[in-house]
């Protein structure tokens, strides 16, 4: 058997506030409480420093978002280090005048600034009026060497797309980190909400599968206008198998143990990224493939 090679990721399941300061307060605590109990990366939800203003069409929300590198980006940085620990900081980004991005932030646990990702997929639903709000990514699909591990990280809506996974993990991330915020519509019947939140999880946990890798997502809890965002951040190992669920109702920290070895172990036994026909897939550069010109 190799040798372990363990890291220990840290889940901050929280709700939010009109205050941002208040919720900074929160995601800061939270963190703490992570290191205590031996995090080596932790992880916050998306848009954690306020409410999901992507509820409502609204231009007074655009005052939310800042730089990155910026004060809240300095702040992080600050507590990386005093703690030792990795942090995945997502943010609203204020790029220009004009031009917003759903991002996160990554930080390494000297403190270091590494990087950021801003958010490919951007969803326009009903109470996700995202496009309104935030301009597509251009960074492309990355991964990041921190002190504990090469990660990957995506931003919620991202969670739908296997070829987003697929490339966070050929670019050599070792563990997918996928920070969200969704949830059930309050009018929604139970059967419905179920149905949600499986295929939610399960298309989560078909990545880990696919790319021989852990899977951990991190999502707000707590009712906001007419959403109630579910909760249910977990960890998924490479086999897809939940380590850890948190509950639909509660603000919650948790520390989940992995072992990075295993990817080793489960792409040997099951190798797809060996298998893969990229000489064949052409066709996923297409919106769809029909006859149309």
């Amino acid at each position: 058997m190799p040798e372990r090679r363990i890291v220990r990721v840290g889940l901050v399941q929280m709700s939010c506030t009109n205050d941002p300061e208040k919720n900074m307060k929160k995601a800061a605590e939270g963190i703490r409480a992570a290191a205590k109990r031996g995090a080596n990366i932790v992880c916050l939800q998306e848009l954690f420093r306020s409410l999901y203003f992507c509820i409502k069409e609204e231009y007074s929300a655009f005052g939310l978002a800042e730089a990155i590198p910026g004060p809240s980006t300095q702040a992080m940085q600050a507590l990386a280090r005093e703690l030792g620990v990795v942090i995945i900081v997502p943010l609203f980004e204020k790029r220009a005048e004009g031009v917003f991005h759903n991002a996160a932030a990554v930080i390494d646990a000297d403190g270091s600034y590494l990087g950021k990702y801003r958010k490919m997929h951007i969803p326009d639903d009903p109470s996700f009026y995202e496009k309104f709000y935030f301009t597509p990514g251009d960074l492309g699909f990355k991964s990041w060497k921190t002190k504990f591990g090469t990660i990957g990280v995506l931003i919620c809506w991202d969670q739908w797309y296997p070829e987003a996974a697929r490339l966070t993990a050929l670019s050599g991330a070792e563990i997918l980190f996928y920070p969200t915020a969704i949830g059930w519509a309050e009018d929604e019947e139970a059967k419905t909400r179920e149905q949600q939140f499986q295929a939610w999880q399960t298309i989560q946990r078909s990545h880990a599968v696919a790319n021989g890798i852990p899977v951990v997502a991190v999502n707000r809890v707590g009712a906001e206008g007419n959403l109630k965002f579910w909760g249910a951040s977990f960890v998924a190992n490479t086999f897809g198998e939940i380590l850890y669920q948190a509950t639909h109702e509660k603000e919650e920290v948790e520390v989940v143990e992995l072992d990075l070895n295993r990817s080793n172990t489960t792409r040997t036994h099951w190798p797809f990224l060996r298998d893969r026909r990229i000489d064949a897939y052409s066709g996923l550069t297409s919106r769809i493939i029909d006859d149309s010109h």
